[in-house]
């Protein structure tokens, strides 16, 4: 039996969906069982060297530990530039610095 052309696409097509939902699900499969393995390992880690925050980005260092920096090392250009890194214009307010509802009013 001779396939056309259109067929053919159709079955290849086919066959590549199946392989990608088998290797989602096999992904899924194997990322629970690495978690459920490292997860306790990395947590006793996080304990044992008491780490603080995870470095986000490797930018500038006021987007690496957000939480460490301090608030005007974003303006050390002047405080009119540009921002310089993206990952700068991801990072939002603290909340320290947010007004309160009753300083709004």
């Amino acid at each position: 039996m001779m396939l056309t052309k259109s067929r053919l696409f159709l079955v290849i097509t086919a066959a590549q969906i199946l392989v990608l939902i088998g290797l989602v699900i096999r992904f899924q499969v194997v990322l629970e069982v690495r978690m459920a393995e490292e997860l306790p390992q990395k947590r006793e880690l996080v304990r044992r060297l008491e780490l603080t925050d995870l470095a986000i980005w490797t930018e500038a260092r006021y987007t690496r530990h957000p939480s460490q920096a301090d608030f005007f090392s974003a303006f050390q250009d002047g405080p009119s530039s540009l921002e310089h890194f993206p990952a700068g214009s991801v990072v939002g307010v603290p909340e320290s610095l947010l007004p309160t509802p009753a300083a709004a009013d």
